[in-house]
């Protein structure tokens, strides 16, 4: 970790519980130390006489490493992977991380999960490429200090996990939304996991999921909060599912995304923000590159109806092997979400 939990306190003692105040209080921490300081390297153990335990071929409840060739292992491969992110696409990082088909992330998730590279090593690249990303109040948006921005957002997950250890207990941070009557639907949840909703963006990404063990940050948020908001299913299906598949699973980040998807989290998402697939498909995807990449029987349609494939003819729409429509209409559903979120408020 970068800073030891508990480090950072409001003024009157407690834990930050709310992402914006938490990273300008980090970075006038770092900007105290005068950044990060490069640690050397732990010193070789003493070697041991004990014999290790076998290591299992496969673990029964984790499914992430189904290509290994997207991962090579090791903390040389990690390094490799930092090196090329900082000189090749950093600078551009801010204005390319959005877009799923442009490898515009540093892909360093699974490798900062298993410990393969530091937080500190990361944030040291951030900062040496450019010290004004220590600015807690920047006058612009680059592409080291919205990194930056993302690797705090981290710490910010840990820290809440030692604060309020509930949230590791499948409980929400928000207590009054352990009120929330989340539908039980296994036909729809299992067309999510499987990539089968009709919406082709939430599509896409679950199979992005299921072939690679990775999925894009943005459609992270995107599909995790169809399946709280727009199917008004249990975040913590979502998050069990996550962490089965991904190969950066992370506790701390995977049960704060979903919580903050779910608006049962610190700094939540309003109940009442309940992104549109559609909206979102065309902003971050507005050719269809990614759609088309992860749902090849799509590959075909026209970019101004990969989006809503269900606005095509019925005769050649009977020819996709896709679903004909989605299994939820948005605009009643998001309704349905912010009628069961706004009880609580009554």
């Amino acid at each position: 970790m970068l800073i030891q939990p508990g480090t950072l306190r409001t003024t009157e003692g407690r834990w930050y519980t709310v992402y914006t105040p938490f990273k300008r209080a980090a970075l006038a921490l770092l900007q105290r130390q005068n950044g990060i300081r490069v640690l050397p390297s732990p010193a070789a153990q003493r070697p041991t006489t004990l014999s290790p335990d076998p290591i299992p071929d496969s673990l029964p409840e984790f499914q992430g490493l189904r290509r290994p060739d997207l991962w090579p292992a090791g903390e040389r491969a990690a390094a490799q992977r930092l090196h090329t992110f900082s000189a090749s696409i950093l600078f551009d990082y801010h204005e390319r991380r959005d877009t799923p088909s442009l490898g515009g992330t540093s892909t360093l998730s699974p490798y900062l999960a298993i410990g393969s590279i530091s937080p500190r090593q990361c944030a040291h690249a951030a900062i040496a490429a450019e010290p004004q990303a220590l600015d807690p109040r920047p006058r612009r948006k680059t592409g080291p200090s919205i990194w930056l921005s993302e690797l705090l957002w981290r710490e910010f997950y840990k820290h809440l996990l030692v604060a309020y250890p509930r949230v590791c207990m499948g409980r929400p941070f928000r207590l009054d939304t352990e009120s929330i009557t989340w539908r039980d639907d296994p036909d729809a949840l299992a067309a999510w996991k499987q990539g089968r909703t009709g919406i082709p963006i939430v599509d896409a990404g679950m199979r992005q999921l299921l072939t690679t063990g990775w999925m894009h940050n943005r459609i992270r948020m995107v599909t995790a909060m169809f399946l709280t908001k727009n199917l008004l299913i249990d975040w913590r299906d979502g998050e069990r599912h996550f962490m089965r598949n991904l190969v950066d699973g992370d506790l701390a980040n995977n049960n704060g995304g979903w919580q903050w998807s779910a608006s049962t989290g610190t700094d939540a998402a309003p109940y009442f923000r309940v992104f549109n697939a559609v909206s979102q498909s065309r902003a971050h995807d507005p050719q269809g590159a990614y759609i088309r990449r992860f749902i090849p029987e799509l590959a075909g349609v026209q970019t101004d109806a990969i989006h809503e494939p269900w606005t095509i003819p019925p005769l050649l729409r009977e020819a996709l092997d896709y679903p004909a429509e989605p299994i939820v209409e948005l605009k009643a559903s998001r309704e349905r979400a912010i009628e069961a979120f706004g009880a609580l408020r009554a």
